[in-house]
C-alpha cells in the first residue's frame, strides 16, 4: 500500500510539471492568446543562442604632441549582444505580416522581431533578419544595426520562440471493497 502511495504522489508531481513547447499559431488559437493584452502574460523562451555584433567605422588621427613627438591615434567602437539559449523574454508588440517583437530588457526600441516562415498554423516563431545583406545577416536593435552572428553550430538563424505548457489533468476516483452479505 505505501509502494503505491508513493507511485500516485511522483506521478501527480511529474505530470503536474511544466515543459518548453514551441510556440506557434495553432498554440494561439489553441490558449485564446492573440491580443496584445493576453500576450503580456505569456512567459516566453529562446530556443538558442543569439549573438548581435556592431563596429563602427574607425577613425584614425595623426598629429604631434607639444614636445615634437608623432602620434598616430586610432580608435573604433564595438558592441556584442548575447542572449543566451533558453533566456526569458516576453512579448512586446505585433509587428506587419504576423511578425511578433519579443522584449528581453527595458528600454526604447530593445526588442527583437520573430515571424513564421510559411504562414502555416504549425510554424515556429523564427528570429527575423535581413540575412540576404551584402555584408552579411543583420537587423535592428535598440535603432542600431548589429550583424547577426553565424559562426557557430547553433546559429541564431535556427532560434525560434518557446513557451512553458503544463497540463493538469483532474480525476476523482472511488474505490470500494465490498464483502457480500450473509443470510
Amino acid at each position: 500500500m505505501k509502494k503505491l502511495l508513493v507511485l500516485l504522489v511522483i506521478s501527480t508531481v511529474l505530470s503536474s510539471c511544466a515543459h518548453k513547447v514551441v510556440f506557434c499559431d495553432e498554440l494561439k488559437s489553441e490558449f485564446n492568446i492573440s491580443d496584445e493584452d493576453k500576450m503580456k502574460g505569456v512567459q516566453f523562451f529562446t530556443s538558442h543562442t543569439i549573438i548581435l555584433n556592431q563596429h563602427e567605422e574607425s577613425t584614425n588621427s595623426n598629429m604631434t604632441d607639444e614636445s615634437g613627438v608623432l602620434v598616430s591615434t586610432s580608435t573604433s567602437n564595438s558592441e556584442s549582444i548575447i542572449i543566451p539559449a533558453n533566456t526569458k523574454c516576453i512579448f512586446h508588440s505585433y509587428g506587419p505580416d504576423n511578425t511578433v517583437n519579443i522584449r528581453f530588457e527595458d528600454g526604447e526600441n530593445k526588442f527583437l522581431t520573430f515571424k513564421t516562415k510559411w504562414n502555416k498554423p504549425l510554424d515556429r516563431y523564427y528570429l527575423d533578419a535581413n540575412w540576404v545583406a551584402k555584408s552579411g545577416p543583420e537587423l535592428t536593435y535598440d535603432n542600431k544595426i548589429f550583424k547577426v552572428d553565424m559562426m557557430r553550430a547553433e546559429s541564431s538563424k535556427d532560434c525560434f520562440l518557446r513557451v512553458l505548457r503544463k497540463g493538469i489533468k483532474k480525476n476523482k476516483r472511488k474505490d470500494r471493497v465490498i464483502n457480500g452479505m450473509k443470510v
